[in-house]
């Protein structure tokens, strides 16, 4: 756009601005308004309701689950939160539709379809540097997606965003699920932020977080009998930073919060650099001036919830896989046997353990470069060659942000060291890494996540990350991505045995919170009953057999880090083993058929044509299911369950009814897996 066009443009300009956009099944809305220079919207879905008159057709009611929420970024050019002017917009004419492959995620064949906003707005610096900002919206039946687009008409083609308007305001009598963002570079050798802080469960919106900064991604919230809102973002390369929630203002406005100064030990800015979008059509045209999505997942149950796919919908591949990359169940010494175990002869025990078990894979964790050494490590790769297990290793993401000693250091902090490390891998036929200990949401280490991918996708390796932010939309963008922790995960099993006292409660949250947006590489399955590699010292464990069995159905990772150990083939029933055996890593289908957070789930996942179930108690008392599977019915399936007692587990033959009902009275802590 030329500068006599913007200027005619500015002319014509109104005023003022309202838009309504509607689902294609037209049951989510999204309101837009321009009102005083500044931009808002709210959001929520419709209920259709009753005709008054015989003969009417049905109306519809809207329900508001997000209220007035402000919209706007300031950059360093210009505020685009206020005195902005509306220059054009554009909306859909029909549902845009979609479909694409997702080899990783909770589903692998996906088809959506949503309707498009967009509307370009200047502010009174316009006329001087000549950037616009546009602000698009993607509503799909359920999901709302938005981000900002800056569009250069004049000389300036860069800016740097400094934080962000955007925001999400709900009723104050909501609640909420939520993880604090911690303090940077405190914990364990000054490696935090690192998303791992319980969560707040069902308190009010307006409760402080407990270190003051308010709240990581993904942010589950419960309006009582009005329903769920689920809010994150996805997309974020390395042309911006990671983002989070503030703290809530006592009326009930959550803000974009950028990352804090000290994480990244200090180096880098907490804002975010960006060059802008011409008028030309170039090749990046679509992924240039962009910021994040911003994503809204709503409804009146929490179906939508955990079925959600939006994380992956409105992004793209960033490149193509090198080879095909393939789901991997893998051995892992370290969860239960620790640092001591990071030795040649412990490890050629689990490479035996993934071969006798069928599995893919063997992680060899952090210690490896001291304790084993390059010339070790090379004659375990050929062990595992030789047993047809492939392997992966552990590394420190360190550069200079955390005092982790744990070694292999310093190989993948750049490039240079990366690619020289990668092609040492790649050699002796290593399948994945993984990488620990980041530092933090700045762009500078979205950087290094995004040069990570990148490399080992050329070295064909798939890529773990530990100690680390969630995924943002990621298994599409980087076919090579597996997974990411970003949760208190499986180690704090070994560490507390508080921590064992709300396994169960844990293992019931995520698949609702955390688990939503992205994969969750929690290293679960742990079935000893003393968590240590003695058998008569450790934490005990206080979940059932089956019920750790049912977290891997629940637990969504295309690359899992089991916790059994060798003696599991011979003290676990039979059954036990055979399920881990032939349990899958990746999915076709998700379907979500009943639970709460933190007190019970029941989940359906289908690989192929073979469906698994599980239905999770995490509460101490009995919990009553009653469901319906209507994709096992009338089917036989194998039914594991861990008796009336709690302490029974069996397997058996059943054959489900016409309806596939499935009634059962669970134990506290306790579970039922079908498949």
């Amino acid at each position: 756009m030329k500068r006599t066009a913007l200027l005619s443009l500015l002319f014509f300009a109104l005023t003022a601005n309202a838009e309504k956009i509607l689902s294609p099944d037209k049951l989510t809305y999204v309101d837009i308004n321009l009102d005083n220079g500044r931009l808002s919207y709210s959001a929520g879905y419709r209920t259709v309701v009753k005709a008054k008159k015989k003969g009417a057709l049905p109306d519809t009611l809207d329900v508001p689950m997000l209220l007035n929420s402000p919209l706007g970024v300031y950059t360093n050019v210009a505020d685009f939160s206020k005195n902005l002017t509306y220059l054009q917009g554009k909306k859909s004419e029909k549902p845009i539709r979609q479909t694409y492959h997702l080899r990783q995620g909770k589903q692998s064949e996906i088809s959506t379809e949503y309707n498009e906003y967009y509307a370009v707005y200047s502010t009174p610096e316009t006329k001087r540097n000549g950037v616009l900002m546009r602000v698009c919206f993607r509503v799909f039946n359920n999901n709302i997606a938005y981000h900002y687009k800056f569009l250069q008409t004049g000389e300036t083609s860069a800016i740097v965003v400094n934080g962000e308007a955007s925001g999400f305001r709900l009723p104050t009598d909501a609640t909420a699920f939520i993880c604090p963002q911690s303090d940077p570079m405190i914990g364990w050798k000054r490696t935090k932020p690192s998303y791992e802080e319980g969560y707040i469960w069902d308190e009010p919106i307006t409760t402080r977080s407990q270190y003051g900064h308010g709240w990581t991604f993904p942010c589950l919230f419960h309006e009582g009998n009005k329903g769920w809102v689920l809010i994150s973002e996805t997309g974020v390369t390395g042309n911006y930073c990671g983002s989070h929630l503030s703290d809530a203002t006592p009326d009930g406005l959550f803000t974009i919060a950028f990352p804090m100064e000290g994480e990244n030990n200090g180096f880098g800015s907490t804002g975010a650099q960006l060059g802008l979008a011409g008028s030309k059509v170039t090749p990046h045209a679509d992924i240039t001036g962009n910021t994040p999505w911003r994503t809204i997942t709503l409804g009146p149950t929490l179906k939508p919830i955990v079925e959600t796919t939006v994380a992956w919908d409105v992004v793209e591949p960033l490149y193509e896989p090198s080879i095909e990359y393939k789901g991997s169940r893998n051995t892992w010494s370290w969860i239960l046997w620790q640092d001591a175990s990071i030795n040649y002869d412990d490890q050629i025990k689990f490479i035996d353990l993934a071969a006798d078990l069928g599995w893919e894979g063997c992680l060899i964790d952090g210690g490896w470069y001291e304790n084993i050494g390059r010339e070790g490590m090379e004659k375990l790769f050929a062990y595992c060659k030789q047993k047809g297990v492939s392997p992966w290793v552990w590394y420190n993401s360190n550069g200079g942000w955390n005092d982790a000693p744990q070694c292999a250091r310093q190989c993948m902090h750049n490039s240079i060291v990366r690619k020289q490390e990668m092609k040492w891998l790649q050699k002796h036929g290593v399948k994945g890494i993984k990488v620990d200990f980041f530092a933090g949401d700045k762009q500078e280490t979205m950087r290094l996540y995004e040069g990570l991918f990148s490399d080992a996708n050329d070295y064909g390796i798939q890529v773990i990350c530990h100690g680390c932010t969630m995924p943002r939309g990621w298994e599409r963008m980087y076919p090579n991505y597996c997974s990411s922790e970003a949760v208190l995960a499986s180690e704090n099993l070994y560490f507390s045995q508080d921590f064992c006292e709300m396994e169960a409660r844990h293992a019931t949250l995520h698949p609702f919170v955390r688990n939503t947006t992205g994969s969750m590489e929690y290293g679960g399955t742990a079935l000893q009953r003393r968590l240590h590699k003695e058998p008569n010292k450790g934490n005990t464990r206080r979940t059932s057999d089956v019920f750790e069995l049912g977290t891997a159905i629940a637990f969504q990772s295309s690359g899992q880090n089991f916790a059994l150990t060798p003696r599991n083939l011979t003290e676990q029933p039979k059954f036990e083993i055979d399920f881990m055996k032939q349990v899958p890593t990746t999915w076709d289908e998700t379907c979500f058929v009943d639970g709460y957070p933190g007190r019970y789930i029941v989940l359906a996942r289908r690989n192929g044509s073979r469906w698994y179930v599980c239905a999770l108690n995490g509460q101490k008392q009995v919990q009553n299911i009653n469901v319906t599977l209507p994709m096992l019915a009338g089917k036989q399936v194998t039914w594991l369950s861990d008796g009336t007692d709690g302490k029974s587990p069996s397997a058996q033959q059943v054959t489900l009814d016409k309806r596939g009902t499935l009634r059962a009275d669970i134990p506290g802590e306790c579970a039922v897996v079908l498949y």
